[in-house]
């Protein structure tokens, strides 16, 4: 029985999607005069509201054309859009506004697409000891985090300092490749005293305060380490690195959309992926604090309540982070 209504729901929504959604689309645009492309751009503002919608149309179309639109390159928007007005015969001279609202659309969608492409280059390209503007990159990220601590070598236990796990922090980079390096180093350029802050912060031991009830009940071995825990407590990097691939994943699954298309006004670009790392890496270390995990162990489920919550406020399709940057005044606004 439940196969059967689950059969009967799949059959009603195929037929309301391929029959009634489009007589009903046609009813409108006899009404109204306008077809949907237009009703959408006069009807929403821009940003990620618009283009979801430009995007979702242009997908749901029966037209080839228009199908194809969103996929492609950006030097043809402008003969795309000519073409896509000859097919919905408006007049251009009429409507100047469509079709700068649709170029704009058109180069988001297009731009993402390419940041995409870009970002998982970067991803599957291994960091290489042997290529120097690899190695120039890493020292950078030393020298930015420790500028007063002079390395000691390229193979080092120094480099736990800033989070790494080993004496060589070429290993930490095999799942992110060299997009993991670029973030941290892009975090600590352009947004230095927030990521000296949060490599600071990460590395102080953790006061926990227990009531006189739970104390009784321990050893004095015991309370000490209850009350003196080692970790605030988290490798900088190796969490780096971590957020680096949460940042990933909300990209390539298209949740991104909603903040990528209300800040980039035309097409989005690697910049705005990383300062898109720096407002998580900011927004996870407080909600570490926040969460007071006991230790390390409990890093994956603090990540993922993390990650579901960044996920819910990215479903509102006005909801965007700050437009303006440095990362330490970012923050999840409603435009």
């Amino acid at each position: 029985m439940k196969h059967f209504l689950r059969v009967l729901t799949q059959l009603l929504v195929f037929l309301y999607c391929k029959c009634l959604w489009r007589g009903l689309k046609f009813v409108i645009r006899k009404v109204t005069g306008r077809c949907e492309l237009q009703r959408i751009c006069y009807n929403n503002k821009p940003g990620a509201r618009r283009t979801l919608k430009i995007e979702s149309s242009l997908k749901c179309s029966k037209h080839e054309l228009l199908q194809s639109a969103v996929s492609v390159h950006p030097d043809s928007v402008e003969k795309t859009i000519d073409d896509i007005m000859s097919l919905k015969k408006i007049n251009l001279d009429t409507n100047p506004q469509l079709g700068i609202s649709l170029q704009a659309c058109l180069l988001q969608i297009a731009g993402y697409r390419n940041l995409v492409v870009e970002v998982e280059k970067l991803r599957r390209e291994p960091y290489d000891c042997e290529n120097p503007a690899h190695e120039e990159m890493l020292m950078k990220l030393w020298k930015e985090l420790r500028p007063d601590s002079p390395l000691s070598g390229r193979i080092s236990k120094q480099w736990c300092e800033i989070g790494f796990q080993g004496n060589d922090p070429k290993t930490d980079f095999r799942g992110m490749g060299l997009l993991g390096l670029h973030n941290l180093l892009y975090f600590a350029e352009h947004d230095k005293a927030t990521a000296l802050q949060v490599l600071h912060d990460s590395l102080q031991p953790k006061h926990r305060n227990l009531s006189k009830e739970e104390a009784s009940k321990m050893s004095k071995a015991e309370w000490d380490k209850k009350k003196f825990d080692k970790a605030i407590g988290y490798s900088f990097a190796i969490v780096g690195i971590n957020i680096t691939d949460l940042a990933y994943s909300l990209l390539v699954s298209g949740a991104l959309k909603t903040h990528l298309y209300n800040v980039a006004p035309e097409m989005p670009s690697l910049v705005n992926f990383q300062q898109t790392f720096c407002y998580l890496m900011q927004e996870f270390h407080r909600f570490w604090i926040e969460e007071d995990p006991c230790d390390i162990m409990e890093f994956n489920r603090v990540r993922t309540k993390f990650y579901k919550r960044v996920l819910k406020q990215l479903k509102n399709p006005d909801m965007a982070l700050c437009p303006h940057f440095t990362a330490s005044d970012l923050h999840l606004v409603n435009l």
